[in-house]
């Protein structure tokens, strides 16, 4: 599949605008400065004016960390998924949201996957830890088990993870919470509970997708993260699942 860029209309690209602009205000002093520096230097390709080209987006991450872009209808089978990943390919959706659906959508659509994950496949050592977890993902795509811990573990990362600033401020990294404006701000709200990372915890944690999170996991640094995969695949092998 590609991406039909010459078939988007003016009024997806207003919508585009609209959804970039509010948003890239909104994360200015919220986002982590990993995340707003990568996705400064996506620019010109990521921008308010026009839908990002994916075969220029493709070519600049390639060229960043050596990731690229697989186009899909929406949401595929996790064993697809996770061999995209072990590849270094990040599927993504092209259709946006329509303008009545600005504020909440279920299903991710080409916002989500464009603004929330790509810029930090800009970030080496973030794009060798989604990397790493696409390899764990695929090597035990047939254990049930694993993959549920795995789903677990991208949820309340990839998708909805915080991050403690060098400045000690709590920082958004999470493609969940950047690409939802309402979720932006609602992570500071006094009764949302943000708790210290543990691997063990979020792999016993249940979620779901249909609702605002009402908690989430905070990590001192990226590489909190690539060692927990490392953590995994060792307990896996250890337990010879």
């Amino acid at each position: 599949m590609q991406q039909q860029y010459d078939q988007y209309t003016s009024d997806n690209h207003e919508v585009w605008q609209i959804l970039y602009q509010r948003q890239v205000d909104n994360l200015t002093d919220k986002a982590c400065p990993e995340y707003l520096q990568c996705l400064e230097d996506m620019y010109p390709h990521f921008q308010a004016a026009h839908i990002p080209n994916f075969t220029d987006v493709a070519d600049l991450l390639h060229q960043k960390t050596g990731w690229g872009i697989e186009v899909v209808k929406g949401i595929i089978p996790v064993e697809d998924f996770v061999e995209l990943l072990a590849q270094r390919r990040f599927p993504s959706s092209t259709w946006l949201r329509r303008r009545d659906q600005l504020d909440y959508l279920e299903e991710p659509d080409m916002f989500h996957d464009s603004f929330g994950h790509m810029p930090l496949l800009m970030h080496p050592l973030f794009a060798q830890f989604m990397e790493e977890f696409g390899k764990l993902g695929y090597q035990y795509r047939h254990n049930p088990n694993c993959i549920e811990q795995l789903q677990r573990l991208y949820w309340f990362s990839i998708e909805f993870g915080i991050i403690r600033s060098q400045q000690n401020k709590c920082k958004i990294y999470g493609a969940g919470i950047i690409s939802s404006y309402g979720e932006t701000n609602h992570i500071y709200a006094p009764n949302v509970e943000i708790v210290p990372f543990d691997l063990d915890t979020i792999i016993h944690t249940h979620f779901r997708t249909d609702q605002i999170q009402t908690r989430y996991f905070e990590i001192a640094s990226f590489e909190q993260l690539f060692a927990a995969v490392g953590q995994l695949q060792n307990g896996y092998e250890a337990a010879k699942v």
